[in-house]
């Protein structure tokens, strides 16, 4: 005969579940906390005035190649950043790694305000995956400012001949691992993204990745690939012309630009919720009054009404903010995006 169950035994047991929470809970505001004070030390460097910055053209540096959303992103908030600090923002694309790359070249890059970088949230996924980066997103740069904001869209060749994410996901468990998504890149939002949605949906698919959205969606539209979990500003044209079938898309609500696409909440995926954004950011060590110059031309980009009409109608959602703002975003988004690598089983 088992004997019954001693209740302070039991009582043990569930104050030992309920300090194991608070532990994880404390854990991961300390880790906010740290990554907080590390941005917002390397974007409070002392330094140099601002006054006679900028005395020669920029350099903003994208990882992805031109056409994509970092490429649209840099070029509309640019252009109306150089006619405020009175030098052109030279564009110049340095493809590769999930943007790791572009990364690495900025951070290596001398702290005087003259080479920037368009920051995204891959590579905060791409650190999540790769322990053996060469550069830390936190230690290596300083916050300027929070552009834009991207939900993604899960689209299908209408080839596949499925009309919904229940269909696609029927479809991929009859055929496991023959169904192919495109990605922007080892490491990226898009690819974490998928495979997240992978496990959550019991499925096994092939990952093809590809150095930016044109080519991938290129492939995508001739049916070389199956699905793309997609920035809304490559998909939607093609959604639109009837090239591509949206089957959702990843924000909490449903995106301004896509009002009949249901989100993955509403397809049978609950909480979840993935979008890509890009942000200015400076080598760290850059000082701080050309920081807050920099960040004054960029939000006053952003509050344009020409820059923002044209950034929305792409499917983009303008967003602004100080330095240390965007250092607080970007602690919430490590912890996020880690969490999410290792659900994933992505986890080094």
């Amino acid at each position: 005969m088992i004997p019954p169950k001693s209740p302070q035994r039991a009582t043990r047991r569930k104050k030992s579940a309920r300090g194991g929470r608070a532990m994880q809970r404390r854990a991961v505001w300390a880790l906010i906390l740290t990554l907080v004070m590390a941005l917002t030390a390397v974007a409070a460097a002392p330094g140099a005035r601002a006054g006679d910055f900028p005395s020669q053209p920029l350099r903003l540096i994208i990882g992805f190649p031109p056409g994509s959303a970092a490429d649209i992103t840099a070029r509309l908030v640019g252009a109306h950043m150089s006619e405020t600090l009175g030098q052109q923002l030279v564009i110049e694309s340095r493809t590769g790694a999930g943007s790791g790359i572009a990364a690495e070249f900025v951070a290596r890059a001398p702290a005087d305000g003259y080479t920037l970088y368009i920051g995204t949230s891959s590579n905060l996924t791409n650190a999540a995956i790769n322990p053996n980066l060469r550069f830390d997103f936190a230690k290596d740069f300083a916050p300027v400012t929070p552009l834009t904001l991207l939900p993604l869209i899960l689209a299908v060749n209408p080839s596949l001949g499925v009309a919904s994410v229940q269909e696609l996901v029927a479809l991929a468990k009859s055929k496991p691992g023959e169904l192919t998504y495109a990605s922007v890149g080892i490491g990226t939002v898009p690819h974490l993204s998928s495979e997240l949605f992978a496990v959550r949906t019991h499925i096994k698919l092939v990952h093809v990745p590809y150095q930016g959205s044109p080519p991938a969606v290129t492939d995508l539209l001739a049916g070389r690939v199956s699905m793309m979990l997609g920035v809304a500003s490559t998909m939607l044209p093609h959604v639109d012309s009837g090239k591509l079938k949206a089957l959702a898309v990843s924000s909490v609500k449903r995106a301004h630009v896509a009002p009949n696409v249901p989100t993955m909440v509403e397809a049978g995926l609950p909480d979840f919720e993935a979008g890509v954004w890009f942000g200015l950011v400076a080598p760290a060590g850059t000082p701080r009054p050309i920081i807050d110059k920099l960040s004054a031309a960029a939000n006053d980009a952003l509050a344009a009404n020409e820059v923002a009409a044209k950034l929305r109608a792409q499917g983009f959602e303008p967003m602004g903010g100080p330095p240390d703002e965007f250092a607080q975003f970007i602690a919430r988004e490590t912890v996020k995006w880690t969490a999410a690598a290792e659900a994933a089983g992505l986890r080094k």
